[in-house]
């Protein structure tokens, strides 16, 4: 078939799957495994977080539905407030209930296509990359569907343009040019050493892997009943035995579990006759550590990239970067240092490859900041930790415009709230008023208490508890428009 659009069905939707199950702790410590990259906004184009560029950036494509998201539980309410915050409501978010590769993701993305939709191609992204030109993205995707139509599995090879080690390559049987548009998949190859990555590049049959896919759902079943019908046989389970929780769908544990750790390159696409690698030259970036970060960004004429107050003083070829802080740098080369409220790295750039190690060994050495973030994200709205000791605490709560935290109360601790913006509904006991900017009241313990935005902006206040015990599990619940567990 020719190169053009002929063949297409205009009847055919796409539904766009992000993929947001990463850890991201090569991006310590901006980024955990309670607040991954993903939901950073490090793109220093725009002021959206990666996921949601990887959504905004598909407006161009034809016949778009929104997008499935798969994600792991912990990150939920994150996935559900940067869609909200860009007017996006999901089609669904899928929760993992443990960390599996892509082949089980995409197998439920599939499944879940075939249930909910007629005439549908899944475009698989993930929720972490940067593309710098969404236009030529775009278009080489609608350029592209035709394949996924005519039953191709269909990925995206990237022209590389340096031997990088942190990326996978894909070989291909011809070289991807303006003759051949695409062609059929040979093998791939996992993080090559600098050797192997510098004769790759060399050779115009090898590019990066992406990591985008498209094709149609039957598709890619077909070819993973072939090839890992337990993936598919599990995944069907899990789907079928989960539970419904607002706009999320939690999937069955018992089945997802024994999912085989596969990616879907393992998988399939270096076993089926169907694997087509098509070329994307749209500025793909694979954001994956701070020397990268640093080599792409804007910097200044001694070579350091700043983000934050910093000040300088005889510093060259460095990335800082500081969230709260002034942060002064004197007599250092090469250097990351990333501040945050609870945590600083410091470290030569090139040592910066072996923070995915560290981070590891943090967690062994139950340091809390390895993995956990000071902003904590629930259903209605977030929290941030300001100052903790054993007996007291203070904290920044966040309620989204009309949300509510549940009827509730603690045994262990009472509360102080003070408005800062906005205006609160409160409920203590039987007694209910209306709280302005400046004004408080104080919440005994064991008091039924509920606190409530009624209008269409932020409500922010300030909360000092007190008490014996004041762990998040010392909460008793009687009502919860979230669902969550009440007595």
């Amino acid at each position: 078939m020719a190169y053009t659009e002929a063949g297409l069905n205009s009847k055919i939707k796409v539904l766009p799957v992000l993929l947001s199950g990463g850890k991201g702790s090569r991006l310590w410590p901006l980024s955990r495994s309670s607040y991954p990259k993903q939901y950073l906004a490090i793109d220093e184009n725009n002021n959206h977080t990666l996921i949601q560029n990887t959504f905004l950036r598909l407006s161009g494509i034809k016949n778009l539905l929104p997008p499935l998201i798969i994600c792991n539980e912990e990150q939920r309410f994150i996935v559900a407030e940067q869609m909200r915050a860009i007017g996006v409501r999901p089609t669904s978010i899928l929760l993992e209930p443990l960390s599996k590769n892509t082949a089980p993701a995409i197998a439920l993305s599939a499944l879940f296509a075939i249930e909910e939709f007629k005439n549908t191609v899944l475009l698989i992204l993930s929720a972490d990359h940067q593309i710098l030109n969404s236009k030529k993205f775009q278009d080489t995707i609608n350029e592209n569907l035709f394949l996924a139509q005519e039953g191709r599995l269909v990925t995206f090879g990237v022209p590389p343009n340096s031997p990088v080690t942190g990326y996978g390559y894909i070989e291909s049987f011809k070289e991807i040019s303006e003759v051949n548009k695409f062609s059929n998949i040979k093998r791939f190859i996992e993080k090559p050493s600098k050797e192997i990555a510098e004769k790759l590049i060399r050779n115009k049959n090898y590019s990066w892997n992406s990591g985008i896919f498209l094709f149609k759902p039957s598709s890619i079943i077909d070819e993973l009943n072939k090839f890992e019908p337990e993936i598919i046989s599990l995944c069907k389970k899990a789907l079928r035995t989960s539970s419904k929780d607002l706009n999320f769908q939690r999937l069955n544990k018992e089945y997802f579990e024994k999912c085989p750790n596969l990616s879907i390159d393992n998988a399939v696409l270096e076993k089926t006759k169907l694997g087509t690698v098509c070329k994307l030259d749209a500025g793909w970036k694979d954001i994956g550590s701070w020397q990268s970060i640093w080599e792409e960004a804007k910097k200044d004429k001694n070579k350091n990239s700043i983000k934050g107050k910093i000040f300088l003083k005889d510093v060259e070829n460095s990335y800082i970067r500081s969230e709260n802080r002034l942060v002064v740098g004197l007599g250092l080369r090469d250097m990351v240092i990333v501040e945050t409220n609870d945590a600083i790295l410091i470290s030569n750039k090139k040592s910066t490859s072996g923070l995915k190690e560290l981070v590891k060994e943090l967690e062994e050495k139950s340091f809390k900041e390895a993995t956990l973030n000071t902003k904590n994200y629930r259903p209605w709205g977030n929290f941030v930790s300001v100052i903790n000791d054993l007996t007291w605490q203070v904290k920044r709560l966040e309620i989204n415009p009309h949300q509510s935290i549940s009827l509730q109360l603690h045994n262990h601790r009472s509360e102080h709230w003070i408005i800062v913006k906005g205006i609160a509904k409160v409920e203590i006991n039987e007694r209910v008023l209306s709280l302005k900017e400046n004004e408080s009241i104080y919440v005994p313990k064991g008091a039924k208490h509920r606190l409530s935005n009624q209008s269409d902006q932020p409500l922010i206040l300030v909360e000092v508890q007190s008490g014996d015990y004041l762990g998040e599990d010392d909460i008793v619940r009687f009502e919860d428009k979230y669902k969550r567990g009440t007595i």
